[in-house]
């Protein structure tokens, strides 16, 4: 049976709707289960960068808020460099605030083609059962070849040794830059140094195989055939750990006495 083109248009039009009707209810319902899974990946990024899990390793969320429980969730006032205990980090999503005018100011020149920093951003510390600093988990975020690399980096309670570093969103080339999520790489940041004797960033990706640790404590060991991607981690991390990122929080918690 033919219809007419006032029904076939009618009949389209009430399809459209059931289904944006459905799509939306979808969304809606499944929303609180998507937000609780998006605190749960950060959390269990911010336990493999602090080396609390292995990447790779089988969790559920009872096993992950467990490990949680030594881990405080402290609000950075990037502006100024203290903490700011009145702060909501209550769903705060730190790369959502940078691209907000309200919630951000905008970057001084920086190589990691940073533009906007947060007003706040969050970081955890991790303390042992006596309330003792052991680390400080920090996240980073910086142009690479193709995007935007976002991960973490875990620094030792002496602010200046590397614990461990993970990169949980990018869009890196498999096998070439996406090699920043291989595990092998990534163990060859713990015992690194960050600092230079001046003050400085002077962590940095190089070109190559670098020396160990105690021979070559700045140098970390080149992403073959993503020289680009390895120039983006080392601009991501003068820029996050500098002057212009957390580096005024971090001297401020090294003047501190310690606990």
């Amino acid at each position: 049976m033919r219809h007419s083109v006032l029904y076939t248009f009618v009949f389209a039009a009430i399809i459209c709707v059931v289904c944006g009707v459905l799509v939306s209810t979808s969304a809606v319902s499944l929303k609180e289960k998507q937000d609780f899974n998006a605190a749960l990946d950060k959390k269990k990024n911010v336990l493999i960068a602090a080396g609390l899990i292995e990447d790779g390793e089988p969790t559920d969320a009872v096993k992950i808020d467990g490990l949680f429980a030594n881990i405080e969730s402290v609000a950075i006032n990037l502006e100024n460099g203290t903490e700011d205990p009145t702060f909501d980090l209550e769903g705060y999503d730190q790369v959502k605030a940078s691209q907000d005018p309200d919630r951000s100011f905008t970057a001084p020149a920086n190589r990691s083609a940073i533009k906007r920093v947060p007003t706040h951003a969050q970081i955890f510390k991790v303390n042992d059962d006596a309330g003792t600093l052991q680390q400080i988990v920090i996240p980073i975020e910086g142009l690479g070849l193709w995007g935007t690399l976002y991960g973490f980096l875990a620094v030792d309670a002496d602010l200046d040794t590397v614990r461990g570093i993970t990169y949980y969103l990018h869009k890196e080339t498999p096998g070439l830059g996406g090699e920043v999520d291989n595990t092998r790489w990534k163990a060859k940041w713990p015992g690194r140094k960050i600092y230079g004797p001046d003050g400085g960033v002077e962590i940095a990706v190089i070109k190559g195989e670098a020396a160990p640790a105690a021979e070559a404590p700045f140098k970390i060991d080149g992403l073959s055939g993503a020289t680009i991607t390895g120039q983006g981690v080392t601009k991501m991390l003068d820029f996050w750990m500098g002057d212009r990122g957390f580096g005024p929080y971090i001297k401020s918690l090294k003047q501190q006495p310690a606990v």
